[in-house]
């Protein structure tokens, strides 16, 4: 008994590890919500933090990403979704009660949540340039990941000998695109005062136009 398994002590390592990220994350954030972006160095960071610079650079290479960690969790999420349905009936559909689950739960990615902590989180993304920029290389890799995942979806259904991945990585951007417009327009509508129970509806409406879209195309034809 008290003996501690090799799987056992791996676990541990991993939660201290995901433990430190979150606080290295959350102790920037708190900073930069407080004095700006650019007024807060990584010195400063890793001083309040209690960690020296080399080892915050170690979870953290660049300053950005002590903020963008929040969508780590979510970089591969919509591959998920679409490898959860396989079997299941179609991918888009999948995404689509997914995205409506989200905006259901007030979940911050949909952009419909009107919590101070997460306003004042997204103010602090979408008012700094290189935040911004970092989080479009995010929604890439996103896009990238989504594109294997329906790859594998269209050869299974006998689709991928032909044009498979050039199909799976055209649908892959407009689904990323259609979310992400998705949720800034939610954001900025909350930015701007309006409660998430207000937005919702038009939310919901919003995204069946844009899942609509992705299903039947776009109507650019007369």
């Amino acid at each position: 008994m008290g003996e501690t398994t090799v799987d056992g002590a791996d676990g541990l390592r991993e939660r201290k590890k995901r433990q430190t990220y979150e606080r290295l994350s959350e102790t920037a954030i708190t900073l930069f919500l407080e004095r700006g972006f650019e007024r807060v160095s990584v010195a400063e960071i890793a001083a309040a933090a209690d960690v020296s610079k080399p080892t915050l650079f170690r979870y953290f290479p660049t300053k950005e990403d002590l903020v963008l960690h929040r969508f780590a969790d979510h970089e591969d999420e919509a591959a998920r979704v679409v490898t959860g349905a396989r079997g299941a009936g179609s991918a888009l559909d999948a995404l689509r009660l997914h995205f409506a689950d989200g905006l259901a739960r007030r979940d911050p990615v949909t952009g419909l949540n009107d919590d101070p902590g997460v306003l004042a989180y997204h103010g602090l993304l979408y008012g700094t340039p290189s935040l911004v920029a970092g989080a479009y290389a995010y929604q890439r890799r996103s896009e990238a990941v989504l594109a294997d995942a329906l790859t594998e979806v269209l050869t299974e259904a006998g689709g991928g000998a032909v044009g498979g991945p050039v199909v799976a990585r055209l649908a892959a951007g407009q689904i990323v695109a259609v979310q992400r417009v998705l949720a800034e327009g939610n954001w900025r509508r909350i930015a701007e005062g309006e409660s998430a129970d207000r937005v919702y509806p038009d939310a919901v409406a919003a995204a069946g136009l844009g899942f609509g879209q992705l299903r039947d195309g776009l109507p650019l034809n007369n």
